[in-house]
């Protein structure tokens, strides 16, 4: 079963931040028509009827074209993904290779590797899914995946504040959002008690209705990556890119994950946005879908 669709009516806002990351800068004005969105990322149980009813084979399940990564490590182009490990202790945060390690077998069935599984992860987002992958589902759902502007539109829900929330990170001592609780990397204490990724509506939505637009998993959008917010031409997209991902190319991630700390990564905010190349399969990246107003009304 799809995710419901809620309805934006679009309109004009102030996209971007000067007050933590260079590439949120600068901000500026930006209009969006209006369009729907899921409410909830997609979630494993959502994924498995896709590839039920397609046979989809996602990016990490397939072989590796070593043309595509010239000077690689043999060892290195088989089937895989991005398994977050956490360290023994206290490390140089500027070294991401500390946390991060390629796990052959791993992939959306089994995102941290062949011994792990999603038995008990049905209502959890989807991870371990390329670009094309969310792509591929978007289109059989009769959706798109969307912009980065309608993305941090449906965000900030209204808001003009540091969170969608307000400007305090735990109004009242509150936890709003599935972000690193603890010392990044080595201790996470948990968030409501999960440890990773949550169950989808488990923390509170946003004035739009819309749940998880912050922490628990980053999320793909059409946008191209660039270092910084482009005003002198139009943001570069494909609102249904088809085929292999293109590795050289950086699509722009939005929302922030459960691996979020404030002394890292202190993204989990409307206006943060990380790249990412289009054939990474993480596990702390999912995806929603949006929906044009016409095809909206078919839901």
């Amino acid at each position: 079963m799809l995710t419901e669709l809620v309805d934006l009516p679009g309109g004009t806002f102030r996209m971007g931040s000067t007050s933590f990351y260079p590439e949120e800068a600068p901000i500026h004005t930006v209009t969006v028509a209006p369009f729907a969105i899921e409410r909830h990322p997609v979630t494993n149980a959502q994924f498995a009827e896709f590839v039920a009813a397609t046979g989809y084979v996602t990016v990490a399940e397939q072989q590796i074209d070593p043309a595509l990564y010239p000077g690689a490590d043999p060892a290195d182009l088989v089937p895989g993904g991005l398994v977050f490990r956490p360290t023994t202790g206290p490390v140089d945060l500027r070294n991401w290779r500390q946390w991060w390690e390629w796990v052959p077998g791993a992939h959306w069935r089994q995102p941290f590797g062949p011994d792990s599984d999603i038995a008990d992860k049905a209502d959890h987002p989807v991870v371990q899914v390329a670009y094309t992958d969310a792509a591929a589902y978007a289109r059989w759902a009769g959706r798109r995946l969307p912009t980065e502007a309608e993305w941090e539109f449906a965000a900030r829900a209204g808001s003009t504040t540091v969170y969608a929330w307000g400007d305090d990170p735990q109004p009242n001592g509150r936890l709003m959002a599935n972000t690193w609780q603890g010392k990044f990397p080595y201790r996470n204490d948990g968030a409501l008690g999960w440890v990773g990724t949550s169950p989808v509506d488990t923390f509170p939505r946003n004035a739009f209705g819309l749940t998880d637009m912050i922490g628990n998993v980053w999320e793909w959008t059409t946008t191209e990556y660039f270092g910084h917010h482009r005003l002198d031409q139009p943001p570069k997209g494909c609102c249904t890119p088809s085929g292999r991902p293109d590795p050289t190319i950086n699509q722009t991630l939005k929302g922030g994950s459960h691996l979020c700390a404030p002394e890292y990564c202190h993204r989990y905010r409307p206006a943060a946005r990380s790249p990412q190349s289009q054939d990474s399969a993480t596990t702390h990246i999912g995806f929603r879908c949006v929906a044009d107003p016409s095809e909206a009304e078919h839901r």
